[in-house]
């Protein structure tokens, strides 16, 4: 059983406005064939790496992507599009402050935005219910979050954080409503040292939905929702030749082992996943991974059961308590190997 993290060590600001360097975020290292515990800085991840290693980014762009409106009473209502497609999304409908509690919406009523967005309420997602099936009736959606939408924000982060800080240094092709938060650490000097000590550098595509639905007793289900991925010729490539695969966060591991063959070689393949990986589906392309750290119940800690047995990882999380560590997407971090 994963220790539940106490509130103080919910990072509300990132490294870079807590008077660090991104890469000074402390660091977790498990290794789990000399079921060791270490504690350093990302900045010293490359004395865990080594020649012929693939490390694994995810390149998407976050976006701004809670979008605040008004209902047809004339109240105000936030949006979180977790699946966006061009003609409807499936969103979370909360309030249009913190602590973003649950909005029950009507179905059949109409949204509208800023920028003349207009959306309908056409009902619950089966298999979440928290999620609303929205169409879109008015205007662009994608242009829409970009010109007047926020970054998501959880009741942990009492003052907004500018969109900036909400990037890997890496970022690309726009899409994810959250950032891949596990990159976020990794700077261009970091990265370079890897490359100049033989560690491969490549990168996917995997547009991240939300981390939570607002509702405690609904993420603790952690079902998971589509996600659009794009894995490239050149990336499966590296990593079918590589000698170790580290995937920077758990949205790569999701995209490569999604694109893996009966074989276990990784593919050339675009699309959308819905891959749970846990101790019953094991990863097969994957070697190790670099993570933040999560709360108990999650389709993360899930996740990292399949990499790490209960007992080591239980250690490495109370150990990173004990020592102050901070959790979620501004926090700290851990590799596993």
């Amino acid at each position: 059983m994963i220790v539940q993290v106490p509130r103080g060590l919910r990072a509300a600001l990132p490294a870079e406005l807590r008077g660090l360097r991104r890469d000074g975020a402390r660091l977790v290292v498990v290794d789990r064939a000399a079921r060791s515990v270490e504690h350093t800085a990302v900045a010293r991840i490359g004395e865990h790496l080594r020649s012929g290693d693939a490390l694994v980014l995810n390149s998407s762009r976050t976006i701004p992507a809670a979008l605040t409106g008004t209902r047809e009473d004339g109240g105000a209502v936030q949006v979180r599009p977790w699946v966006r497609r061009a003609e409807s999304w499936d969103a979370i409908a909360v309030e249009a402050q913190p602590p973003f509690a649950p909005l029950p919406l009507r179905s059949g009523e109409t949204l509208r935005f800023p920028g003349d967005l207009v959306l309908r309420v056409r009902g619950r997602r089966e298999d979440l219910v928290a999620l609303w099936r929205l169409e879109i009736v008015g205007g662009d959606g994608f242009d829409t979050l970009l010109r007047f939408g926020e970054p998501i924000r959880y009741s942990y982060v009492p003052e907004p954080v500018a969109m900036e800080h909400q990037q890997t240094l890496y970022a690309g092709r726009p899409g994810s409503a959250e950032t891949p938060s596990a990159g976020r650490h990794l700077t261009w000097e970091v990265l370079l040292e890897l490359r100049r000590h033989g560690v491969s550098v490549g990168d996917l595509v995997l547009h991240t939905g939300l981390s939570s639905t607002q509702d405690d007793e609904l993420d603790t289900l952690h079902t998971l929702v589509e996600e659009w991925f794009e894995v490239g010729v050149d990336l499966a490539s590296t990593v079918n030749n590589a000698g170790r695969v580290i995937a920077v966060g758990t949205s790569v591991v999701r995209a490569l082992e999604t694109a893996v063959d009966g074989e276990g070689r990784v593919q050339p393949r675009s699309g959308w996943t819905d891959l749970a990986i846990s101790p019953q589906r094991p990863p097969h392309a994957v070697d190790g991974l670099l993570t933040g750290l999560h709360e108990s119940g999650g389709s993360h800690i899930e996740l990292l059961r399949a990499f790490v047995d209960d007992a080591l990882l239980d250690r490495a999380y109370a150990e990173a308590v004990d020592r102050g560590y901070l959790w979620h997407e501004f926090g700290d971090a851990m590799l596993v190997l």
